[in-house]
């Protein structure tokens, strides 16, 4: 029956590449499902069931599955990254609320944000190499490039670790602002961004030591990235302010911005380049951005508490940076 039901999606789709370029999954936390929408005619074409809490999905190394964690339920679920099809479950990963690999593709680290921990696997078999426990509420995270080190947000205590990957050591640990969420290693290797969702912006911080070297305004509840694809600007979107800001990181200042109602939060960008979608978390819907006229086109109606959305096409290949395409559930600054 599930192998049916994605076989309608595709004819539903059109032709198989077709499809594979068309389609685009949302993950609906709080629903515990996911939909499956066509990105041209903007509708929802299916909803499946998935564990319980499913809050992020990310590219496997070989860019042929997607995995959605399932934090109450302690597993993985592998989706086909072109159609779809339900692959396989990898049991026993606990508490998987971020996860992500590292960019050589040997480390599979997850967050616990529920039970403070982090896991840091080794991605062939998800075999545990070590579990570090850490209050704060460890949320989101990003990796250096050479696959060295894990810098993970603490939400609650305001701060950001970095552990060594080979050891499975905390290298550091300090205070950056209040409510550190989405975190992302900008192309240089010597600069992360930090978004405060407890403020109204977001500060650059340096990998060495953890210190804060700037600071840049862009809205109140800045949560979480997505790179526009150029190496040099990025989405950022302000949650509690309902809006969406691009990012110079050249120049380190706002080069624009949407209103997007409704808690805007994870991102991901048409294959064309022409469209940016966000999950808008307290409407139970997505938004279309036109990213040349620079406003949003549509909304389409999914599930509730809606994360992440994943453009899914055919051959996809996502650097194993481990680029996340979910960020929170229900909570304000998760």
């Amino acid at each position: 029956m599930k192998k049916l039901a994605f076989a309608v999606i595709a004819l539903a789709l059109g032709a198989s590449g077709a499809a594979q370029a068309d389609a685009v999954l949302v993950l609906n936390s709080e629903d515990a499902s996911y939909s499956i929408l066509s990105r041209s005619s903007r509708i929802e074409l299916a909803r499946h069931p998935v564990g319980r809490e499913p809050h992020h999905v990310i590219v496997t190394p070989d860019g042929k599955e997607m995995l959605i964690g399932s934090t109450v339920t302690n597993e993985l679920l592998g989706l086909d990254i072109k159609t779809g099809e339900r692959k396989r479950i990898v049991k026993d990963i606990i508490d998987p609320y971020h996860m992500g690999f590292s960019p050589d593709g040997k480390w599979f680290v997850t967050a616990a944000y529920r039970l403070d921990h982090v896991d840091i696997f080794h991605a062939d078999g998800y075999r545990l190499a070590g579990r570090i426990f850490i209050d704060g509420l460890p949320s989101h995270m990003a990796f250096d490039l050479e696959s060295k080190t894990v810098f993970v947000t603490l939400q609650q205590s305001g701060r950001v670790a970095a552990f060594d990957l080979k050891t499975q050591t905390l290298k550091w640990n300090v205070p950056v602002g209040n409510a550190p969420a989405g975190i992302v290693m900008l192309p240089d290797d010597k600069r992360l961004l930090v978004a405060l969702t407890g403020e109204d912006g977001i500060v650059v911080v340096d990998p060495k030591d953890g210190s804060v070297k700037s600071t840049l305004q862009t809205g109140k509840g800045a949560h979480n990235f997505w790179p526009k694809g150029d190496g040099r600007r990025y989405f950022l979107s302000n949650r509690v302010e309902g809006t969406v800001s691009l990012i110079d990181t050249t120049e380190m200042k706002v080069v624009g911005n949407v209103r997007v109602q409704g808690g805007p939060d994870c991102m991901d960008i048409t294959p064309d380049g022409k469209e940016l979608w966000v999950t808008q978390r307290f409407l139970r819907r997505v938004a279309v951005i036109d990213l040349e006229q620079m406003k949003v086109v549509a909304s389409i109606p999914v599930g509730k508490s809606p994360h992440g959305v994943f453009m899914m096409k055919s051959g996809a290949v996502v650097p194993a940076s481990g680029l996340v395409r979910t960020t929170s559930t229900a909570g304000e600054t998760k």
